[in-house]
């Protein structure tokens, strides 16, 4: 048996950061747990269930140690692979790389072109991040990664892995962000069950290789504010950064960068 861990690492410490859990082996995967903070995710591993209809979950800075030991909590398996939806490289950069121009001229046409990363975003929390996974014996997967050599970590880009999920053509419209941009001249209301039909969709493609992903979504009568769905937009990103570590183990996935950092994308 072995252990994905999948992050949708915010930017900030200010804002909250999805964390989901699978195990499996070639006979199959399974979600474990799915958060939508760092902190709800610890708190999951002692007892506490997450309770999803909190408004607001805290933001916070990166602790790897302590996602790693939450992990072995909640399954006995080998961690192998901790799957992150955040800027990565071997050195330190503050400007576009090539990971990232690769991915923007694969899918740009798509509609998932990356965004670039400077000096402050994800700047000192990115790089944070990376020396804690490589300080766990984590190293960053890039171009020059020889499978099966694991454990590692890679970089995750949810826009085009959704593409392969869900089997579309174009992005797909599920952040919260940018519904008025998605669907212009509608009402709250609409744009909030037009999302939930997206998240119910894509949660129901990750359930066919992971089972049942515990994520309760709510339905739409029962939401008031758009801001109140990012949190299940965070936990979904954090499943689909996982299902993207369980192709990259079944050797699946295709490195989209250089020897210094890459973006893998189901193939």
């Amino acid at each position: 048996m072995r252990a994905i861990l999948g992050i949708d690492a915010a930017w900030t410490e200010h804002e909250p950061s999805g964390v989901a859990l699978i195990h499996g082996d070639h006979e199959g995967w399974t979600a474990v747990s799915v958060a939508p903070s760092y902190d709800s995710f610890v708190a999951a591993s002692k007892g506490v269930p997450v309770d999803w209809s909190t408004r607001k979950f805290a933001g916070s800075p990166p602790q790897i140690r302590e996602l790693v030991e939450a992990a072995r909590r909640f399954t006995p398996a080998e961690l192998c692979v901790v799957a992150v939806d955040m800027p990565m490289a071997t050195i330190s950069f503050e400007t576009r790389r090539e990971a990232d121009s690769a991915i923007s001229k694969a899918f740009g046409g798509r509609g998932c072109a990356t965004h670039s990363p400077n000096a402050a975003r994800p700047g000192t929390l990115g790089a944070s991040l990376s020396r804690q996974l490589s300080a766990e014996g984590i190293p960053l997967a890039t171009t020059s990664h020889v499978h099966p050599d694991l454990p590692r970590a890679i970089e995750v880009y949810p826009h085009p892995a959704l593409l392969a999920l869900l089997g579309r053509d174009y992005r797909v419209p599920y952040k919260v962000s940018k519904s008025i941009k998605y669907w212009k001249g509608t009402s709250i209301a609409e744009r909030i069950a037009r999302l939930l039909v997206e998240f119910r969709e894509i949660q129901a493609a990750l359930e066919l290789s992971l089972g049942k992903v515990p994520i309760d979504l709510p339905g739409a009568e029962g939401v008031t504010t758009l801001s109140s769905l990012k949190s299940y937009e965070d936990a979904l990103d954090a499943v689909v950064c996982a299902w993207v570590g369980m192709h990259f183990v079944n050797g699946t996935a295709a490195a989209y960068g250089d020897d210094v950092a890459a973006i893998w994308v189901p193939a």
